[in-house]
């Protein structure tokens, strides 16, 4: 078995680097693979490598795109020259390959999901594991090894461009979806990652959600309780489901690096929790580190003793040699990260003979169908009803005006980390051309009237006007994207840099105000002036302030980033009345209103004096009005002792559909008392998405430790607290929860006394 002691001291270093982009080092020339030189100088330098980011990554930062890219039916292919080369001219130790999976696989022809904001409207952790199977199966046959997956983030400030990336506001939300992704990639048998499966490393941990202001990047002020209720509770989910690596984030936490963080990289994952898997840096994080460190060697050292395994992009990590000659490193030190590398390439079939060379099968129509079907169902359950005053479903005899910036582009229900459509996708739709296939070209009259963020002129004013005033209906498309452009400028790690005129999301692009452009507004108003029916629908990736866009329409849909079958679910939404979504995080009354996350804690002061209300839309929005929901009354009690071995509690909740069946996520509320801590408002204790037949019907909710445990450190612990649980939108709790007691050895709560 290969272990660290049988490699030189070059060949270590090389081990746990990933500097390389993956793209620079493979050409797609006449048809064929060419390694460059590039990649020749890299396997020179160490030995061999320790693995390689991006060899199938297409883009505008790559600049890959359809005519200079790899064919996907050749990725595998492309895959193993890479290997053949660097295995044949290092050390033998063969490289992992590593690719971003934050949505889908970034390649040329990879299937692109709804972004992880749309799978937490939608609260189904069954089909986000469907997902995550289907899509580490294409992974694992184009030749990578690892994926880079978004779902550790949690989105606590709206102003910040990444949001998208975060399955919700709720840690509880964000664990259950996260957990689901890593079973559904990697399996749920601990041990080998075999084929049709792929490592998974989470990102990005830990806090980046809650930079100061938004900033991507920025510090996270917050004390060691916030951090484990709120932002360590998915990266545990993820580490017991057996997760192959985390990536740690670029943030501080309190003014400590996380890549500096011995004790959350070792103390918290390590030796609190047991989990032994790799730590991966995100992109320069490492190099970051130069602010508190005097030289690039000092920096490597920092990361390697806090518990980083493998770089990326950095040059501080190959300066580790020099760490060890100068003292700042213990050479066990290293040689533990590298047997952690090792141990993955073991676990995903690298060191067990020889390499095996993956294939791309030629996918069956049926498959490709049953994939389809996935994508449109999660695109279906990202559709968000917020209100509706009786306009919806749409009349399919009518004429619709289909005005606004995102109603005829697919680019803007995409998300970021996109790779470049294929020029003729049949499965892809926008609203325009899904509302067309139902109703027909002459009774669809499309004038955008405005671009995202930008006017477009008194004759696209005009337009608008001629197509409401022809019409029945008015449905405006308003929102914002996470368009990237090949003429764009981007930073070191792929963020953009100089954004687009009207990119509004993603990486790079953190924004200090969260209101409606001006621009949409105004085609708001336009329509409502009409005197006919207004229904609009946000379409992106972040929360808005939208109070004034509601004043003015008589319907509100949200819609985060649904993926390329957007299109067909909004439409489905308008005319069949499919919306099933919840909002996965609280949207504010107003601009410069922030936090308003439904579990902020309850405040003695009285809040905003020209803001009563800050919430506008509040986490969980969006039951279908023909569902309710009440949960039955009753005390439960239950020791802490049994708790924490093992024992739950069955609390039901009442759910009655005067509709047709009926896809709902029902979720369960709860507010935490614990003597000397101040509570949450509420807390989201559990969710299940359910099909609701007409009539009643009645959903059990088991909870155990981590419903009823406290989270103060990271990971859950059975403390006497008294726990109130209801199911209806109440933000409040109401008078009607039923009451959970957990209770010490003498059968009372401390709270109680």
């Amino acid at each position: 078995m290969i272990t660290a002691s049988a490699l030189s001291p070059q060949n270590r270093v090389g081990q746990v680097n990933q500097r390389l982009k993956g793209w620079e080092a493979l050409r797609w020339v006449d048809g064929a693979p060419r390694v460059t030189d590039v990649l020749k100088r890299e396997v020179d330098r160490f030995g061999g490598l320790g693995a390689i980011y991006g060899v199938l990554r297409a883009d505008p930062w790559s600049e890959v795109n359809w005519r200079n890219g790899i064919p996907p039916e050749r990725s595998a292919e492309a895959c193993a020259a890479v290997q053949e080369y660097v295995t044949r001219n290092g050390c033998g130790v063969p490289v992992l390959f590593v690719e971003e999976v934050p949505h889908g696989l970034q390649a040329l022809g990879g299937t692109t999901l709804p972004v992880n904001l749309a799978l937490g409207a939608g609260m189904d952790a069954g089909l986000t594991e469907e997902l995550a199977a289907a899509v580490a199966a294409e992974v694992r046959a184009r030749g990578t090894h690892v994926a880079l997956v978004s779902g550790l983030d949690v989105l606590r400030d709206p102003r910040w461009g990444r949001a998208e990336e975060c399955f919700g506001e709720d840690p509880a939300l964000a664990a259950l979806l996260v957990a689901a992704t890593v079973r559904g990639m990697q399996g749920t048998a601990p041990g080998p990652i075999g084929a049709g499966r792929v490592a998974v490393v989470a990102k990005h941990l830990a806090a980046q959600g809650a930079g100061i202001g938004g900033r991507n990047g920025s510090g996270a002020p917050i004390g060691p309780r916030e951090l484990g209720e709120v932002h360590l509770r998915p990266a545990h989910a993820a580490a017991r489901a057996g997760v192959a690596g985390f990536m740690a984030a670029y943030n501080d936490v309190d003014g400590v690096p996380c890549t500096g963080n011995r004790e959350l990289l070792t103390g918290v994952l390590r030796e609190d929790w047991g989990w032994d898997g790799i730590v991966m840096a995100d992109g320069t994080a490492i190099d970051r580190l130069r602010d508190s460190t005097p030289d690039p060697a000092a920096a490597a050292a920092l990361a390697l003793r806090a518990g980083v395994d493998l770089s990326l992009w950095d040059e501080a990590f190959t300066h580790l040699g020099e760490a060890l000659d100068r003292g700042l490193v213990a050479e066990a030190e290293l040689d533990r990260a590298v047997d952690r590398v090792l141990a993955l390439k073991r676990r995903v079939g690298l060191l067990d003979g020889p390499v095996p060379v993956e294939s791309v099968p030629v996918e069956s129509a049926s498959v490709a169908r049953d994939v389809a079907r996935l994508v449109d169902r999660a695109a279906r359950q990202a559709v968000v009803l917020v209100r509706d005053d009786g306009v919806l479903p749409l009349d399919p005899s009518g004429v619709v005006a289909l005005i606004g910036p995102n109603a005829d582009d697919l680019d803007s229900q995409l998300g970021d980390y996109t790779p470049p459509r294929p020029a003729d996708d049949p499965g892809a739709s926008t609203v325009r051309s899904a509302l067309v296939a139902r109703l027909g070209e002459e009774r669809v009259l499309h004038a955008p009237g405005s671009r995202v963020r930008s006017a477009l002129g008194p004759d696209a004013l005009a337009a608008v006007e001629n197509a409401i005033d022809r019409a029945d209906v008015c449905v405006l498309v308003l929102g914002g994207t996470s368009r990237r452009s090949y003429g764009d400028e981007f930073a070191d790690n792929g963020a953009v840099a100089e954004s687009a005129a009207d990119t509004t999301n993603g990486e790079g692009v953190d924004l200090a105000s969260i209101a409606l452009p001006l621009p949409q507004l105004e085609l708001a108003r336009v329509a409502r002036s009409s005197g006919k029916p207004v229904v609009a629908v946000v379409v992106d990736g972040r929360p808005r302030a939208l109070t004034e866009l509601a004043g003015l329409v008589d319907a509100l849909l949200v819609v985060p980033f649904p993926g390329p079958s957007g299109g067909a679910a909004v439409v489905g939404a308008l005319l069949d009345g499919a919306a099933s979504g919840r909002l996965p995080a609280s949207f504010p009354v107003a601009d410069g209103v922030f936090p308003v996350a439904h579990d902020e804690r309850v405040e003695t002061a009285r809040g905003y004096a020209d803001q009563r209300r800050p919430v506008g839309i509040p986490f969980g929005s969006g039951s279908p009005p023909s569902v309710t929901t009440r949960v039955r009354g009753g005390e439960h009690r239950i020791s802490a002792d049994a708790l924490e071995n093992g024992g739950s509690l069955r609390v039901a909740v009442e759910v009655v559909s005067t509709g047709g069946p009926r896809s709902v996520a029902v979720p369960l509320y709860g507010r935490r008392h614990e003597l000397g801590v101040r509570p949450r408002r509420r807390t989201l204790l559990a969710v299940r998405r359910v099909l609701c037949e007409p009539g009643e019907s009645v959903v059990e909710f088991v909870l155990g430790l981590d419903e009823l445990g406290s989270w103060a450190t990271g990971r859950p612990v059975a403390l006497p607290v008294e726990v109130g649980a209801w199911s209806g939108d109440e933000v409040d709790e109401p008078a009607g929860a039923v009451r959970i007691s957990v209770t010490d050895e003498g059968g009372s709560t401390p709270w109680r006394r």
